[in-house]
């Protein structure tokens, strides 16, 4: 008997002088998709973790995660259902330009950009914008909330 099971993913938030970074990435569709650092988390790798990872990897940015912004659950059109513990943090070092084959570009997006990405259809999911609204909004959770060990 086969299993159900979610696929388990990251993504962080992180915003420096009003501007968030994004990550651009061609998804096979008429147009590029712009989402936060994200991906899925590997085999005996922490949530916390596999969000400073992904950011690293995508985008190339040395981050600290300063919070957890809680567990959202996305049903894609697909059928495929994904748990995504979204993080917020700050940007604390470039690393250089090696970024994941997967991504395009990087970009440092205001708000009022990201709307019009949003109404243009060029987001990867709604809960791009979320997750930003839950950290404008203050609705974040001290890290601790995680359970690990």
């Amino acid at each position: 008997m086969s299993r159900w099971s979610p696929r388990v993913t990251v993504a962080t938030v992180i915003e420096r002088a009003g501007r968030f970074l994004m990550v651009e990435e061609d998804r096979g569709g008429p147009h590029t998709v712009f989402n936060q650092p994200a991906g899925h988390l590997e085999p005996d790798e922490g949530i916390r973790a596999a969000a400073e990872r992904e950011v690293r990897e995508e985008t190339a940015w040395h981050v600290g995660i300063t919070d957890y912004l809680g567990l959202y659950v996305y049903r894609a059109p697909d059928g495929m259902t994904f748990h995504s513990h979204g993080f917020s943090g700050m940007a604390l070092a470039h690393l250089g330009n090696d970024l994941d084959r997967d991504i395009l570009a990087i970009h440092w997006l205001t708000l009022d950009e990201l709307e019009a990405l949003e109404r243009a259809g060029r987001l990867r999911s709604p809960l791009v914008m979320r997750r930003i609204r839950d950290v404008q909004r203050g609705r974040t959770f001290p890290l601790d909330v995680i359970q690990e060990r």
